[in-house]
């Protein structure tokens, strides 16, 4: 299958210098101006590569057709889905270098040379000798997660839109605003996508197919001292900021992101803001069991109990919020598209394989509201970090595999 991989790169290439980055504290949706700017560069590239139903709504969604080359009846209308938002904690805007046919030694990124990849000490890039590979120039997020996936399902759709002898059903198409914060499908109308099943382009190693993440919920807490005047204080202040730094010294160390690894979930505190008198904790949790991610509310709640009873001056505020839930608890009740997926992961010549995510994807969303939706490899490596980078051939097999996948679905009807 011969895939267009210079118009796949400069559709990538464009994408990841648009400042894209969600922000968790915005109330909008989306969540920052520059996702709308990438959003109408998709909305207008659709309509010039000759996709139909082409609109950008209200909420950020922009949703196109790939009209169905097959007769026939009965072929289930699938969706590919890729978010246009980079993580909250590095800039967005990338200056993106391409290092062509790469000769296996260190890459040192030129706006930040402590930023390196060497093969020696970053995973996969070994396997990588001698393809076209992206990286940023140190100081930025690349983007790849998840605008790889974006230019996938671009560069797809126009393969199948130039190629209508490849037999196939009607295809929708979605990218859509803020999964980095957790919202990214929550707005979406099922209806309006009007799809049977869907698939995420949002992983990383070639071969990749994905059908379990944790379960996630986000928590709050608000902390509210006794104000004073330092000099004057004695017995009268009580300090949020010293509580806070209580509450989070007392997060166990084993339980932690930094200190877990596969099936183990986490507690990761993002974020301290305030003052002496009011100080606002923001965290997340994370497992892949309903229970052990209950444990973990619990084993918050007794943190705060104890930091309550030991100072009744102040005032705490716990509150959680259910984020995602581990999309396995569905798609093992009906393994069909991983199990097609899987096939198109092997006609491209790849070898199938299925670990757990340590996160979440739009998926996770989708399928609890009844769309199973598994999520496919892109490439990307190293994401929220300068270090980020992805293959331009990785990217180029992830093309060929939704090629495959369209028709693989269409031959699944009797």
């Amino acid at each position: 299958m011969q895939i267009d991989t210079e118009d796949l790169l400069q559709r990538f290439l464009r994408y990841v210098q648009i400042d894209t980055r969600s922000d968790s504290h915005s109330e909008t949706f989306p969540s920052t101006p520059g996702q709308w700017d990438l959003l109408r560069v998709l909305e207008s590239e659709l309509r010039e590569i000759g996709a139909t139903d082409v609109t950008l709504n209200a909420h950020g969604y922009v949703l196109a057709t790939v009209p169905a080359t097959s007769a026939r009846a009965g072929v289930p209308r699938m969706a590919w889905c890729g978010h246009v938002d980079t993580a909250t904690n590095l800039p967005g805007a990338a200056r993106p270098i391409v290092h062509r046919a790469y000769d296996g030694r260190p890459i040192v990124l030129p706006d930040d040379p402590r930023q390196t990849l060497d093969v020696g000490t970053t995973p996969y890039l070994r396997g990588a000798i001698g393809q076209d590979i992206i990286t940023a120039s140190g100081t930025t997020l690349l983007g790849a997660d998840d605008k790889s996936g974006v230019a996938i399902v671009m560069a797809a759709a126009r393969h199948l839109l130039r190629h209508p002898e490849i037999p196939h059903g009607v295809l929708r198409l979605c990218f859509n605003p803020d999964e980095e914060i957790g919202r990214g499908m929550h707005q979406l109308d099922l209806a309006e996508l009007g799809a049977d099943v869907a698939y995420t382009l949002d992983s990383e190693v070639p071969g990749e197919i994905d059908f379990e993440t944790f379960s996630a919920d986000a928590a709050e807490l608000e902390i509210e001292g006794v104000a004073a005047h330092p000099g004057w204080a004695k017995d009268i202040m009580v300090n949020a900021v010293r509580l806070a730094a209580q509450f989070v010294g007392a997060l166990p160390r084993d339980l932690a992101p930094e200190t877990t690894s596969d099936r183990a979930g986490y507690i990761h505190p993002l974020e301290v803001r305030g003052t002496a008198d009011r100080v606002k904790v923001w965290m997340i949790l994370r497992d892949f069991e309903l229970d052990g991610l209950a444990a973990k509310r619990a084993l918050v709640e007794k943190i705060v109990a104890d930091l309550r009873a030991a100072e009744p001056r102040a005032r705490f505020a716990l509150t959680f919020r259910e984020q995602y839930r581990n999309m396995r608890y569905w798609l093992e009740k009906d393994m069909r598209p991983v199990e097609l997926g899987r096939e198109a992961l092997r006609r491209a010549g790849l070898t199938p394989v299925s670990p757990v995510v340590r996160g979440g994807t739009d998926g996770s969303n989708l399928t609890s509201r009844g769309l199973t939706t598994p999520n496919i490899f892109t490439g990307m490596h190293g994401v929220h970090s300068q270090r980020e980078w992805v293959s331009l051939q990785d990217m180029a097999k992830s093309v060929e595999t939704l090629v495959h996948l369209a028709q693989i679905w269409e031959q699944s009807v009797a």
